[in-house]
């Protein structure tokens, strides 16, 4: 998967639903970012536990985003490659096979 189209392309179909629905979009984006802002964990903390979420819900655009913003935060693939461990223990089979998916996503976006 080129992950650098995929996520340019899943922002394509977003902007134009962003622009129509912009209270929605809003809400969500404030949302986000509350979550995601330094607390008792960290964001890098917070976007390796989004990455979990995202593997285990078998979402290859969370996957994406996620990893980006996890080498934003400062994740390394070491701690990419943990979190997936995480994954693999909860969700067994599919853990794994979407787990994989995370580290490519990683190799191509760091």
């Amino acid at each position: 998967m080129d992950w650098k189209a995929t996520l340019d392309h899943t922002n394509s179909l977003l902007t134009p639903f962003r622009a129509e629905q912009s209270d929605a979009a809003k809400g969500f984006r404030d949302l986000h970012n509350a979550a995601l802002a330094p607390g008792a964990l960290g964001t890098k903390e917070k976007e390796l536990i989004a990455l979990a979420i995202g593997i285990s819900k078998q979402c290859n655009d969370c996957i994406g985003f996620h990893v980006k913003a996890a080498i934003r935060a400062g994740a390394t693939r070491d701690e990419i490659a943990e979190t997936i461990n995480v994954c693999v223990m909860m969700n067994g089979g599919p853990g794994y096979m979407y787990g994989v998916k995370a580290m490519e996503a990683y190799d191509q976006l760091c």
